[in-house]
């Protein structure tokens, strides 16, 4: 569904504070993305995003900007002001001041929120100190889509899970890769070149052992300007992957966790550690590793958005659980044959009632490919 057209100021100006919030897509991790700004007389007289976390929040930015901007000095600074912010204003002490204190204490008349805050911490605290305080508050405006803005966020605060992306590459027939393994390249070069940025604003990727002794990955981010790696993920329950792996090569740099089983190797861990990797040891069951389990381990370590970019069997696994949150499956004009490897390995269903099916449903081209973008 098309986003709702502005139809009044509230909504114009909720929605320049929205082009703000996304602008610290990738980077805010664990915190949400929000974006803020400063209207005084129907000019707008500070703008703001929270850039990173540990940064200051959005509305302090913008506050701060309407107090030395030209624009705001000239219209007396934010005191008597309208401020629009994307989510509601946190009323606690974290890395940084509550924001509800800053918003108090420059005098601002009225707030516009978009999303309530779903962190049970903050959860309506933060509207309701501002009324408390005297300030006009309205909430819901452009609700929807400032939600949608933290999908990840309003996720793993909740649940302590990341939000799950499955990426998938894949032939008309469904195959990820020739019976030999290779799969140089089955999508197109405006494909890869998605994928690239898609890593940009994610906060971790993971593959399978079997992925990663197959093509070798970096799973880095390249050829986007102003462009940053994610952290990486690999399951590998017997620590198979050899040290002089590709992804290893930057560990030190951002964080590789590698997942595998209590009765791994001490020997073989201890090299990835002084390779710079994280050495994590989950519970396993008859399937393997528990997904479950690694979902847990990410997400208390700030993983907040994961894209997982397979196998096949990694990404049965996380389909039977229903981990899996949205998946993009990008299909390219080519037919492999049934030798090629499955983009989806076993997952039990006897009848069609079984098959997995998701919802709001997205179909973009890149190059001669498909992609289909849903949700469950």
């Amino acid at each position: 569904m098309p986003p709702a057209v502005a139809n009044n100021i509230n909504d114009t100006d909720m929605r320049k504070a929205m082009a703000l919030a996304v602008k610290g897509r990738g980077r805010t991790a664990p915190n949400p993305m929000v974006g803020a700004v400063v209207v005084k007389k129907g000019r707008i007289i500070g703008r703001g995003y929270h850039a990173r976390a540990g940064l200051a929040h959005a509305e302090v930015v913008a506050l701060d900007n309407a107090n030395v901007g030209k624009t705001g000095r000239a219209l007396g600074g934010a005191g008597g002001a309208d401020l629009y912010v994307t989510l509601e204003p946190c009323p606690v002490f974290g890395r940084t001041p509550p924001c509800t204190d800053a918003i108090i204490e420059a005098g601002i008349k009225r707030v516009f929120v978009g999303a309530g805050d779903p962190n049970p911490k903050v959860r309506g605290r933060g509207v309701r100190k501002l009324r408390q305080a005297g300030i006009v508050v309205t909430t819901g405006i452009l609700k929807a889509e400032c939600v949608a803005i933290n999908v990840a966020y309003n996720k793993h605060i909740v649940s302590g899970l990341p939000y799950v992306t499955l990426k998938l590459a894949t032939s008309l027939d469904g195959r990820i890769a020739a019976s030999s393994g290779d799969s140089t390249w089955i999508t197109s070069k405006e494909s890869r070149s998605y994928v690239h940025e898609l890593r940009n604003t994610v906060d971790c990727v993971m593959v399978g052992s079997g992925t990663a002794l197959a093509d070798n990955p970096r799973l880095t981010t390249r050829g986007v300007k102003g462009g940053r790696n994610p952290m990486r993920a690999v399951l590998d329950s017997s620590l198979s992957l050899p040290p002089d792996a590709n992804i290893f090569k930057s560990a030190r740099k951002t964080g590789v966790f590698v997942f595998t089983g209590k009765a791994a190797s001490a020997k073989k861990a201890d090299i990835l550690t002084a390779k710079g990797a994280t050495v994590i040891r989950v519970q396993t069951t008859k399937a393997g590793l528990s997904l479950k389990a690694v979902l847990k381990e990410l997400g208390g370590r700030g993983v907040t958005d994961l894209m997982v970019e397979g196998g096949g069997v990694l990404a049965a696994g996380l389909l039977k659980a229903g981990l899996v949150d949205k998946v993009l499956w990008f299909t390219a004009p080519l037919i492999i044959g049934a030798g090629g490897l499955p983009s989806v390995a076993e997952l039990g269903g006897k009848d069609m009632s079984r098959a997995l099916r998701f919802k709001d449903i997205k179909i973009k081209t890149f190059g001669t490919d498909v992609l289909v973008e849903g949700c469950f």
